[in-house]
């Protein structure tokens, strides 16, 4: 550690540190606009100029390493007649478009000229002007207000592991843009939009829908993914009008993925369900609640009446919070069935009872930074968790990353070596095979395997038994592979032939919540094993009344759940959306809020509880799904059902 002062303050200090990350600590604010902690120093706007002991001149606060003893002035007079020279420079060509860019009220150039600015320009010359680039359908550029900073060009090369954005020219003549002309489909690409400390990048779907100031700001967990990233939801008059990401070091840290920062836009469109529909006459129309919860009450006793209580089933979202997937299966459970399912595409359920508690990756999603070998298999990771891929991006600088695959997936990070097969569990067999013959306790199971071991084999196999720190990570094509069951124990035996870990990235936002809470067939919230239907043994004929929550059967299952759903007796549908496919074959439709309008718990990959409450009012007459099952319990008169918030949902199947 180095003792060092800033501003008459004694500060403790990592040696190796700069001086800017010092005075963070402390508190005491230094204006910069290249720097971002997140980022590599690039030193180029010298905004944070600041006086160091006997330096003959102001040096970067950014660039300069602490050292002991060192004396640091940042309101010299030295250092800011620096800075106040450092921002006339940066105002001599950005123009006075303040009044009608997107970043008034939040832009850093503004809050910083404010306090190191001049009131009257000394430059009579013409302004540079800049053509703006038609970048994508996401990201607006204004490049005339770009102040260089080059914070976006270093997050593409640095953090998306994607070179879109680069600059060329110098001094006045310099240009930041993508390299050719093409549009940026980095599935992180929004995050330079909170880099940019200017106008010149902006959010495309929110242009000019309001100030900063005009809106509010409430926290939120993301619904898209089994990381659960934080969010804020900025609103105005209960419209939506952006997402942008909330710090959390554990797990996104300052990013979040496009579709977590641009999916709001669904919740606004036109396609939302706002009143209840009961199919009649062959066709669904409007109807009020009452009279559609009335008509679920006589669907559901007539099929259990004619066929049994075992004859009804409900499908879920693995997105939907965990206090709805605890209300469903209490309510299927409670109405005497054991059918209740969110593993939406799984073919393979032969080893159900032997399955983990929750689908999880074993570790942190930061910890996949530093491991020494990670193998991949069955993950095209970059789609599936875009977060995750940029936490294992880093760990390539150091270790290996390797993958078996059965397509040929367009990593952000370096695999080798990388396997495409069509024979999944075969290569995972004979990376097995080649450690036990590599390993001091190496398994005489996989030494038994009946297949032929490769160099490559060979090379994943040497990485994997030679790390301290390592993962074997399932991904969403092995997740739903027919032959699951097989590969996750075979990659099990592979990790307890050495010291990496094991883990999965499942389906949706709260695949580990639904089987903590008892979503899942073969099991219920108190861990007691039932012996319910599977989603395909419920799709093949075996229920004749189904809830649906949170999906398209079509999109989301198969087409062959669609024909399953019209062959139904009752197919109740609580859905955000007006989708046209169930409207083919639902009898009565319910409408709930979406992902912003509701409150609740999603559980994420790690096992972290993390609890949100409702960003905006509900749309029409759209209520919470908690709230729906709520209701839908006491009119079945199904012990248990009188909650008035879903905090109480949450007490209870934490103490069930």
């Amino acid at each position: 550690m180095a003792s060092i002062e800033i501003d008459g303050v004694k500060v403790e200090a990592e040696l190796g540190s700069m001086i800017i990350e010092a005075a963070d600590s402390a508190g005491i604010k230094i204006p910069r606009f290249c720097y971002h902690k997140r980022l590599s120093v690039a030193a180029n706007c010298r905004m944070c100029l600041v006086d160091v002991g006997n330096l003959p001149k102001p040096v970067p606060a950014c660039a300069t390493p602490v050292s002991d003893g060192m004396t640091v002035n940042t309101h010299s007079k030295r250092a800011l007649d620096a800075q106040k020279s450092v921002m006339e420079f940066l105002l001599i060509n950005h123009p006075l478009d303040c009044p009608i860019c997107d970043q008034g009220g939040e832009c850093e150039l503004q809050d910083v000229a404010m306090g190191y600015g001049n009131d009257v320009s000394r430059f009579n010359e013409g302004k540079r002007i800049v053509e703006d680039k038609d970048i994508g359908p996401l990201i607006t550029t204004d490049m005339t207000r770009c102040i260089h900073c080059t914070r976006c060009v270093r997050f593409g090369t640095e953090i998306a592991g994607i070179r879109e954005m680069g600059e060329t020219g110098r001094g006045e003549h310099m240009r930041i843009g993508t390299y050719i002309e093409k549009s940026i489909d980095s599935e992180v690409s929004g995050n330079i939009i909170d880099l940019c400390p200017v106008g010149a990048l902006t959010a495309k779907p929110s242009r000019y829908k309001a100030r900063s100031w005009e809106m509010e700001q409430r926290s939120s967990i993301a619904p898209h993914d089994c990381l659960g990233s934080n969010i804020f939801v900025h609103s105005r008059r209960s419209e939506v009008i952006r997402v942008v990401p909330r710090e959390n070091d554990d797990i996104n840290e300052s990013w979040i993925s496009d579709r977590d920062r641009f999916s709001y836009a669904a919740l606004n469109s036109d396609n939302r369900m706002l009143r209840p529909m009961v199919r009649e006459n062959g066709k669904l129309v409007e109807s009020d609640w009452p009279t559609a919860l009335n008509v679920v009450l006589d669907g559901i006793n007539k099929v259990t009446a004619a066929n049994g209580e075992k004859s009804l089933g409900a499908i879920a979202s693995p997105s939907a919070t965990t206090e709805e997937l605890f209300l469903l299966q209490k309510l299927i459970r409670g109405l005497g069935s054991d059918n209740i399912d969110t593993r939406l595409r799984r073919l393979d359920f032969s080893q159900d009872a032997q399955d983990a508690l929750y689908p999880s990756i074993g570790c942190q999603v930061t910890d996949l930074e530093h491991m020494q070998a990670t193998l991949l298999v069955g993950s095209n990771l970059r789609k599936e968790q875009p977060i995750a891929a940029v936490h294992l991006r880093k760990s390539t600088f150091e270790g290996k990353v390797m993958a078996i695959n059965s397509i040929d997936c367009d990593y952000n990070f370096r695999t080798s070596p990388k396997i495409v097969t069509d024979t999944i569990l075969d290569d995972v067999m004979a990376v097995a095979k080649a450690m036990a013959g590599q390993s001091d306790s190496g398994s005489s199971e996989a030494q038994q395997f009946t297949v032929e071991v490769s160099a490559e084999h060979e090379q994943i196999a040497k990485n994997l038994v030679a790390a301290e720190n390592g993962i074997i990570l399932l991904g969403q094509y092995a997740y739903n592979h027919p032959d699951y069951s097989q590969i996750a124990a075979v990659c099990q035996l592979m990790a307890s032939m050495s010291k990496v870990k094991f883990g999965c990235f499942s389906d949706g936002a709260n695949s580990a919540g639904a089987h903590l809470v008892g979503a899942i067939p073969y099991r219920d919230a108190k861990q007691e094993l039932r012996n319910g239907q599977s989603i395909g043994e419920m799709l093949d004929g075996g229920v004749k009344a189904m809830f649906v929550q949170g999906l398209e059967p079509g999109e989301d299952i198969s087409a062959e759940a669609k024909t399953a759903m019209a062959n139904m007796d009752i197919v109740i549908a609580l859905t955000p959306f007006a989708d046209s496919e169930l409207c083919e074959y639902a009898h009565v439709v319910l409408p709930i809020a979406g992902f912003t309008e509701t409150s609740g718990t999603l559980i994420n990959t790690s096992g972290e509880w993390q609890t949100f409450n409702a960003a905006v009012s509900a749309k029409g007459e759209a209520r919470p799904a908690w709230k729906v099952y709520r209701v839908l319990g006491n009119i079945f008169d199904v012990e248990g059902f009188n909650y008035n918030s879903s905090n109480e949902v949450l007490e209870e199947l934490k103490n069930s």
